[in-house]
C-alpha cells in the first residue's frame, strides 16, 4: 500500500501526530497492515491515521505506544489532537470533511451544514439545544459557519448533495430565513460550486428512508462514510459498507429530479417564502 504524502506538521495537531505515527512505524520496520493487526484494524485505517483523516483515539494510542516502543508519546499527545469546536459525535467527521476532495451527501430533513446561512444555522442549533445558554448557541453557529468556508475554494471539495423535498418545505427559522437559505443554495448551484438534486415526494419510497448519509473521498486515504442520528454519529471505513453507501447514493440520484429541475424548484420555493413573508 502506498504511504501518504508528506504532511505539513504546522497544519494541525492531528496532522503532526499523524506524521509522527508514520515516522515511528517506519522506524519500527512495520507496514501499515502489520501495525493495523496490532490495533485489530485494517492497514487502510492506519493510513487514515497517518494522513490525518482519522483521529487517534486513546485506546489506539496505548496500543501504538506499546507496538512502536514510544513510551507514552501517543497517549499524551492524542489529547491535544482531540480538541475540537464540534460536538463529540461529529468532531472526527468534521475533521475528515475538511480534508476531503469530494463529498456526496443525502439530507432528508434539513439543508446540509456546508450550505447553511447563519440565520438558518442558528434556528437549527437552537432547536437542537432549546435550553442551551446563548453563548453556547453562538459558539456552535460560529463553528458551523467555519465549515462553510470549505466552499470558498472554487473547485475543492466537489460537493454533490441530494436534498429531500421535506428539507425544503420544513419552515426552519421562519419564512424569511427559508427564503434566504434557499436563495443561498441556488446561488451556489448557479455559480457552479455545488451539484444539487432534490428528491421529490413524488419519488415515493426510496433506498435511504432510514436516514442521512455522507461519503467523503480523499487523495491519499481510503473513502469514508458517515451516519448521523439524534445526538450521535458514526464514521465508517469498512470498504464493503462504504461501497454500499455509494450505491445507495447513486440510486438516490437516479430517483431525484435533474439538477436543472431541482434548481427551478429551489428558486420557486425561495420566491414563495419571500412573498409569504411580505403578505
Amino acid at each position: 500500500m502506498p504511504g501518504p504524502k508528506d504532511l505539513d506538521p504546522s497544519s494541525s495537531p492531528r496532522a503532526l501526530l499523524g506524521a509522527e505515527l508514520r515516522h515511528a512505524r517506519e522506524k519500527a520496520g512495520l507496514s501499515q497492515e502489520q501495525l493495523g493487526q496490532r490495533l485489530f484494524a485494517s492497514g487502510s485505517f492506519v493510513g487514515q491515521l497517518e494522513a490525518g483523516t482519522r483521529r487517534i483515539q486513546p485506546e489506539h494510542a496505548r496500543v501504538l505506544d506499546e507496538a512502536l516502543e514510544t513510551g507514552d508519546f501517543f497517549q499524551r499527545n492524542c489529547r491535544a489532537s482531540a480538541k475540537s469546536r464540534y460536538p463529540d459525535h461529529f468532531a472526527e467527521a468534521a475533521e475528515a470533511e475538511a480534508g476531503a476532495v469530494a463529498i456526496r451527501q443525502y439530507a432528508p430533513m434539513l439543508v446540509p451544514g456546508l450550505l447553511q446561512t447563519p440565520a438558518y444555522a442558528r434556528a437549527v442549533t437552537r432547536a437542537y439545544g432549546p435550553t442551551a445558554p446563548e453563548e453556547i448557541i453562538h459558539e456552535r453557529v460560529e463553528a458551523r459557519m467555519a465549515r462553510t468556508r470549505l466552499l470558498d475554494d472554487p473547485t475543492k471539495p466537489l460537493l454533490w448533495a441530494v436534498l429531500d423535498e421535506a428539507a425544503l418545505r420544513r419552515v426552519t427559522g421562519g419564512r424569511a430565513v427559508m427564503a434566504e437559505a434557499l436563495r443561498h443554495v441556488a446561488d451556489l448551484v448557479r455559480g457552479g460550486r455545488v451539484i444539487m438534486q432534490v428528491l421529490p415526494f413524488s419519488a415515493g419510497e426510496h433506498t435511504a428512508m432510514e436516514g442521512s448519509l455522507k461519503l467523503m473521498d480523499f487523495e491519499d486515504a481510503p473513502p469514508l462514510g458517515y451516519f448521523e442520528g439524534v445526538g450521535s454519529g458514526r464514521l465508517e471505513d469498512d470498504p464493503a459498507t462504504v461501497a454500499r453507501l455509494r450505491f445507495t447514493f447513486e440510486l438516490l440520484t437516479a430517483s431525484a429530479l435533474s439538477p436543472q429541475k431541482s434548481l427551478a424548484l429551489i428558486e420557486a420555493l425561495a420566491q414563495d417564502y419571500a412573498h409569504e413573508e411580505l403578505a
